[in-house]
């Protein structure tokens, strides 16, 4: 642990607090919107299929690229800006969405549907949750934005190197894929159809992309529409508090799958058959020795991470940042934005209550922001087009308060959100007798003693957790997978607040310091905190998890309440930190959990919910594994070691 004097998190803003404004935009909006939806001034879309892009090294990349065209099918020799997305989800998948969606009479009945398919408080309101995602955008922004080209940009999909018809061995976000970066911006401002003005968006692994090509500040890129990136893929999650997530397998087996699956117009099978062969399932052996065994260093916060992750202070283009809280990188987005080394309106945050499968859920609707496509063409206007539209003063902090509703203003955390204690008390709160212990929570430590058991189980698999973790996917069941949270906390430890007095918000990281017990010589220790209503319905507005022997804390990079209280501790998560676990004695642990927004009415109530067991949010590899023994786990409650909540509010509900 390295010597620090504690350093605020939350500070009064110097330049005072900006008045709140619309989250829907206005009139602006409103006229982003009418420009997105009238007629184009290109009737057509000339498109040029597996273009080849070579590296520097002879690799080469293929392109499709999409340009306005007039009546008859040709392309318009007029030099335009050019919009790149950079995908390894194979350009012939991302491009079939845009045939469906294109599609005369079948786009346009999914796009009808999308807008009135709502089951939104019925049984089957978690459907909603996913079909949404056509109305509010992101289809736009993941496929063709047929609209944007014929509106006079030229649009550039490249298959990364090592994917879909590009040759090459796919290199995960590494140094030679984002030369490959700034190498495919100046291909393209060579070209007389790009005017030297290129911007990149895409959603997740093509939004990190963009902002790691951002940061090497290449000539030619002048703005970046990033939805759902990452700034740390370690802590949101790698290997979140030291436990990886079934996400990571999932998702490399899908990537590598359909790397195999070209568009072979224009493909030399030959060299991009040696190249797969080469690497026929990237990643995946190397990865599944590690979760085995724990022999590959990528298992913990190693260097070869320190590539991967943008350094997002270099970065000095005008960058739109969507997230969600419950995205599967967490909060990336407001850290992607508060380190941003841009003024306010050159950089715009925008999160929304949702999950990494559905970004801009109900976007477009009278309350809600503008959709998604809608803001990444006026985006894109302004900072390639230099048009006055006013999108720079959108936000430039726009967020959905969880439980709450959507508000707009300069800041992430609130300037004037207090970091307070909620200790963790044995008295019986009454309200979790469903749980498998039931304390209480509140603003005094009340000296009560004593010991609380929790064991893993399984019942946590039925929870907002999981679908976090599945990229929203199990949002369609409903029920305990998003809005409920009462079966899962039946193998949990709940303390919980007496109801709210006034309407309070909660803005920014919290961290539970909890004093315990281990009963082998590794524990899991998931946390989940949760509004609760006064009908008993527990939502999951933030969650974090650490394992026993990850409990080692970086002072220098960790953040402090003014009363030294750590409001997001730094777990270094390296393999040289760790520490042994003593079994059975007592340790206390500083955990650290997501940072959010929400808002809790009068009336409902707070809840920390402590589990010795979270898959497939939180799954140790295996050594960790083994040595818990699968054993259960002891919360101990001492006057003279309090175990607490540090929670950022606006308001005191009286607890």
């Amino acid at each position: 642990m390295t010597a620090a004097q504690p350093r605020p998190l939350l500070l009064p803003d110097s330049a005072g607090s900006s008045p709140e404004r619309d989250p829907s935009g206005g009139d602006a909006a409103a006229a982003w919107r009418s420009l997105v939806e009238s007629p184009p001034l290109y009737p057509r879309i000339a498109r040029a299929r597996n273009v080849p892009v070579t590296m520097s090294d002879g690799t080469v990349l293929r392109a499709d690229v999409m340009r306005p065209a007039d009546a008859a099918g040709r392309a318009v020799e007029t030099a335009l800006p050019a919009v790149l997305n950079i995908t390894p989800y194979n350009k012939r998948l991302i491009t079939g969405i845009d045939t469906l969606l294109g599609a005369p009479v079948l786009g346009r009945a999914i796009r009808g549907a999308s807008r009135r398919f709502d089951l939104s408080n019925t049984a089957f309101d978690g459907i909603t949750e996913i079909t949404r995602i056509v109305d509010g955008g992101a289809a736009d922004l993941l496929s063709v934005n047929r609209h944007l080209i014929r509106s006079g940009y030229v649009q550039v999909i490249v298959d990364a190197r090592g994917t879909g018809s590009s040759n090459g061995t796919w290199d995960i976000l590494g140094d030679r894929e984002q030369l490959d970066s700034v190498e495919i911006i100046d291909w393209i401002t060579f070209h007389p159809w790009c005017n030297g003005r290129v911007g990149m968006t895409g959603i997740s692994y093509s939004a990190i992309n963009a902002l790691q090509a951002a940061s090497k500040r290449p000539d030619g890129l002048h703005a970046v529409f990033a939805v759902e990136g990452s700034v740390d893929i370690v802590r949101e999650i790698f290997a979140t508090g030291g436990a990886p997530s079934l996400f990571i397998p999932l998702w490399l087996t899908a990537v590598n799958a359909l790397k195999w699956f070209p568009t072979l117009r224009g493909v030399d099978a030959l060299t991009w058959l040696r190249d797969r062969a080469a690497s026929p399932a990237t990643h995946m052996f190397d990865l599944a020795k590690g979760f085995l065994t724990g022999g590959d260093t990528r298992i913990y916060d190693d260097p070869y991470y320190d590539n991967i992750d943008a350094d997002i202070e270099e970065i000095d283009v005008p960058t739109f940042v969507y997230g969600c809280w419950h995205d599967i990188f967490g909060g990336s987005a407001p850290d992607i934005y508060n380190r941003l080394a841009l003024e306010r309106g050159r950089k715009q945050l925008l999160v929304g209550d949702g999950y990494h499968g559905n970004p801009g859920i109900g976007f477009g609707r009278p309350g809600f922001p503008p959709r998604l496509d809608v803001l990444e063409r006026a985006w894109f206007d302004r900072w390639l087009r230099d048009e006055d539209n006013g999108i720079e003063r959108f936000g430039p902090v726009t967020l959905r308060s969880q439980g709450g509703s959507w508000t707009a203003h300069g800041r992430f955390p609130a300037p004037h959100a207090v970091p307070q204690r909620l200790y963790l008390s044995a008295a019986t709160s009454g309200t979790a007798r469903h749980a498998a212990a039931d304390g209480t929570l509140g603003g005094r430590s009340d000296g009560s003693s004593g010991t609380f058991t929790v064991r893993p189980s399984l019942r946590a698999v039925v929870s907002r957790d999981t679908t976090q973790v599945l990229a929203g996917v199990t949002a369609v069941l409903g029920g305990g997978f998003t809005y409920d949270n009462r079966f899962a906390e039946g193998a949990a430890v709940s303390f919980t607040t007496m109801p709210a007095s006034v309407d309070t918000v909660i803005s920014g990281p919290m961290t539970l310091h909890l004093r315990v017990v281990c009963r082998a010589r590794e524990a899991l220790w998931a946390i989940m905190v949760c509004d609760v209503a006064p009908d008993g319905t527990s939502t999951v507005v933030t969650n974090g998890a650490l394992l026993a022997s990850r409990r080692a804390v970086d002072d220098e990079k960790s953040l402090f309440a003014p009363n030294g209280d750590y409001t997001r501790p730094h777990h270094p998560l390296t393999e040289a930190s760790m520490l042994p676990v003593p079994v059975g004695e007592p340790l206390t642990l500083d955990i650290d959990l997501l940072t959010t927004e929400a808002a809790i009415s009068v009336g409902h109530r707070l809840r920390v919910d402590v589990f010795a067991a979270d898959p497939p949010r939180f799954m140790p590899i295996l050594p960790d594994l083994l040595r818990t023994r699968a054993r259960s786990q002891d919360i101990v409650i001492d006057p003279e070691n309090p175990s607490f909540l540090v929670v950022p509010m606006l308001d005191d509900p009286g607890w």
